[in-house]
């Protein structure tokens, strides 16, 4: 096994990427401000051996609370995946979880891609949301409420100014945005090269680029 990495996964919902991680040997804190996904996550943690389990730590929060819960530098990696773009004061939360990492230590993001909001209403023929989308900085296409959306300029900018730059970035959900939720996964051959197509893309210009996610890797200095 390699390095085990401390690792706060912030918003966990019910907890799947963090027990992956516990799986694969690594010490967990999950913090999750919604109380029905806590509950999930605890339910779903009891299940595991009892060697995964002691690697968990669960706690009722949110981003904005990391210095309540934490001291400075407590982690190797911090993830913050579809969090964000929930966030109102985005950049007072970026800054919290980067004072989490320890020297070196890996800032993990994903979110909406703003300069791509025009893509899944221009591709399914909706011309007047694809218009809309030009003007906004919210992602208004999905049911429920809007949620934020962020540049990659914007972003890699925050970064630097927090003390971890950018060091890498990818395109997330490129060819399969567009694909409604309730679709079923193809057969394995065919799921296989829906992937690979999918990673090719999303490593790849300008592909990347109209990616309806990013997913930034920032590294504290």
């Amino acid at each position: 096994m390699g390095q085990r990495l401390r690792i706060l996964d912030v918003g966990m919902g019910q907890g799947t990427q963090a027990l992956r991680l516990a799986r694969a040997g690594h010490t967990i804190t999950g913090l999750e401000s919604d109380p029905e996904m806590l509950k999930g996550a605890r339910e779903a943690l009891a299940s595991e051996p009892a060697g995964i389990r002691e690697r968990v730590r669960l706690i009722e929060g949110d981003g904005r609370e990391t210095g309540v819960h934490f001291l400075p530098g407590s982690f190797d990696v911090v993830l913050c995946h579809g969090v964000l773009m929930h966030a109102e004061e985005p950049d007072a939360v970026l800054a919290g979880l980067a004072r989490m990492l320890a020297p070196g230590g890996l800032l993990s993001l994903l979110v909406r891609n703003a300069d791509a909001l025009a893509m899944r209403p221009g591709l399914a023929g909706d011309w007047s949301g694809a218009l809309a989308a030009f003007e906004s900085e919210s992602d208004i296409d999905r049911p429920g409420p809007p949620v934020r959306a962020d540049r990659l300029e914007t972003l890699t900018a925050t970064l630097a100014g927090i003390a971890a730059p950018l060091r890498a970035w990818y395109g997330v959900r490129v060819f399969t945005d567009n694909v409604p939720n309730e679709v079923g996964l193809p057969a394995a051959e065919e799921l296989e090269r829906l992937l690979a197509a999918e990673d090719r893309a999303g490593r790849t210009e300008p592909y990347r680029r109209v990616a309806a996610l990013l997913h930034l890797c920032g590294v504290r200095g």
